[in-house]
């Protein structure tokens, strides 16, 4: 097949047709073509050879051009597609190194061979483009809803047609037991969009949290207009559902106003959520009271928050408990992926019995190591002491308004409590002592002696053993597996040992055994100082 007259028109009709096909730039297709009928010349003409192709863009002709390079003489590789200097000199006027010399050749005969290599890489590149395209056209639509029709299900997964190309809905992905069946309608979230080799990965969700989120945005104006805020969002998928919502208008009620009139708004998301039940909680930042709200429909007594450790208790009426907890834990896990944190719920008996239990642990400690009876030693409970150090080191005023305490007597109180954990400390040192302690680590300050026996049987017995730790290992911590939280318990934990503490004695020691540079330490702390300010 020659390139002639009669089909150079056909080539830009072609491109025309092939172009709205797959809905690409017609240039595309015409720059492919070029490169298809370049090969066909090379094969024709000789690999070595530098044959291009343009097509004119009006007409349709095909213009075959043989270009050579000049390079320097010592760079001369190629024969055919470069030559010198003085090669260049009979056909350019002042050949320069970097100067190309173009001629044109007779146009190819394409067989059938060729014929069909061309078309492979014109079938290749229009595919390229039609993939890039894709990916453009869907990068920025991750995290925004979009309407498909079901094609088909293969092992589970759900191959849906999104216009412009098909996109995946994974077996996971589906609420509950849903089905679909070929040219079904289906309403889903846009993941994730990835570019991989064999073209461009759409991933769908009906399961997200975000998805939800999306649908009350279109439902509600007031969340697309961000005078209502949705805050968080937390979904057993198919069954339940709790998302906190905050409005910036005092004469708006978020709450109201995401459950429409007469449940209309909330009705249509519950709906194509296939029936998931979704309570609307207003949001505070006050995380008790956040919590509270979240734990709705039950009652809540009381709350005690661990910012540290990241946990709270919850106090609730025992015939609140069930309600609370929730039918397989449901209601307690929802408000805790709400709040982020982990929640312990006991009834107003089990936190009596708690505390009743660590009023007894305080008065029997006080009462074996003080010396006292059991009266007096309820009376320190009760006052809030507990611990010997307290009672020790405490200043004697607050020892002296406890009935019955004067001068004398809170004197030999702590005279007795001082003696105990001199004893105590003595103790331990001889205890660390047996177990291989180095003086190092004994004169490193801010370790207590009981603090060093407890790093000694965690075989902690040297400075350089402590500088290797890490912060978590000495203060405890939590580390999240399978969307659970897990507690990581420390070995200075039990002495009250902050990550911030131990993450100070860490450095320290590393300063002293001269492994950071303490001019570095100040300079991080400047900037995280800047950082914290900007923030």
């Amino acid at each position: 097949m020659a390139i002639t007259s009669a089909n150079q028109l056909e080539l830009l009709q072609t491109a025309e047709a092939v172009a709205r096909e797959k809905m690409i730039d017609p240039v595309l297709v015409i720059e492919a073509m070029e490169e298809s009928l370049a090969r066909a010349a090379k094969s024709r003409y000789g690999a070595e050879m530098d044959i291009r192709v343009a097509i004119d863009r009006k007409t349709g002709r095909a213009t075959f051009t043989r270009v050579r390079t000049v390079v320097a003489d010592d760079e001369l590789e190629n024969y055919q597609a470069e030559f010198t200097v003085e090669q260049a000199k009979p056909y350019m006027a002042d050949p320069q190194v970097g100067q190309e010399f173009s001629e044109e050749v007779p146009p190819v005969e394409m067989g059938r061979i060729a014929a069909q290599s061309a078309k492979q890489v014109i079938l290749q590149k229009v595919r390229e483009a039609e993939r890039d395209r894709q990916y453009e056209e869907f990068k920025d639509r991750a995290g925004t809803i979009i309407n498909g029709l079901v094609k088909r299900e293969e092992y589970g997964n759900v191959i849906v047609d999104v216009g412009a190309g098909e996109a995946i809905l994974r077996r996971n992905e589906k609420i509950g037991r849903e089905s679909y069946r070929p040219n079904d309608r289906i309403r889903v979230y846009i993941k994730e969009v990835r570019r991989e080799q064999r073209g461009p990965q759409i991933f769908l969700s009906r399961t997200a949290p975000e998805f939800m989120a999306e649908l009350f945005k279109m439902e509600v104006p007031e969340i697309y207009d961000g005078i209502i805020e949705i805050k968080a969002v937390a979904r057993d998928p198919g069954s339940r559902a709790k998302i906190a919502v905050i409005s910036y208008d005092n004469s708006i009620d978020p709450v109201g106003a995401c459950v429409g009139m007469r449940g209309s708004r909330v009705q249509a998301v519950v709906n194509e959520l296939q029936g998931e039940k979704i309570d609307i909680i207003p949001w505070n930042e006050d995380t008790p009271t956040f919590l509270v709200n979240a734990l709705q429909p039950a009652e809540v007594t009381k709350v005690v928050l661990d910012e540290e450790a990241g946990k709270i208790e919850v106090v609730v009426p025992e015939e609140q408990l069930s309600l609370a907890i929730g039918r397989r834990g449901q209601n307690v896990r929802l408000a805790s992926q709400l709040t982020g944190l982990d929640i312990d719920i006991m009834t107003e008996e089990q936190e009596s019995s708690r505390r009743q239990a660590e009023f007894e642990l305080r008065t029997k400690l006080f009462m074996d190591n003080l010396d006292l009876d059991e009266f007096f030693a309820q009376l320190l409970v009760s006052e809030g002491f507990t611990s010997l150090e307290e009672v020790a080191y405490v200043e004697v005023d607050e020892l002296l308004v406890i009935d019955g305490v004067d001068e004398g007597t809170a004197g030999e109180l702590q005279a007795r409590a001082r003696d105990v954990l001199e004893a105590q400390n003595t103790a331990a040192l001889d205890a660390a002592r047996a177990l291989g302690v180095e003086d190092s680590l004994f004169e490193f300050e801010g370790l207590t002696p009981q603090m060093i026996e407890a790093l000694a049987k965690d075989d902690v017995k040297t400075l350089e053993d402590f500088a290797t730790c890490a912060d978590w290992e000495l203060a405890g911590g939590w580390t999240t597996a399978n969307g659970e939280r897990i507690k990581d318990d420390g070995t200075l934990e039990p002495f009250g040992m902050t990550l911030e503490e131990a993450q100070g004695l860490i450095m320290t020691a590393r300063v002293l055994l001269g492994w950071v540079d303490p001019t570095e330490m100040d300079g991080e702390a400047e900037d995280n100082a800047e950082e914290e300010a900007e923030a």
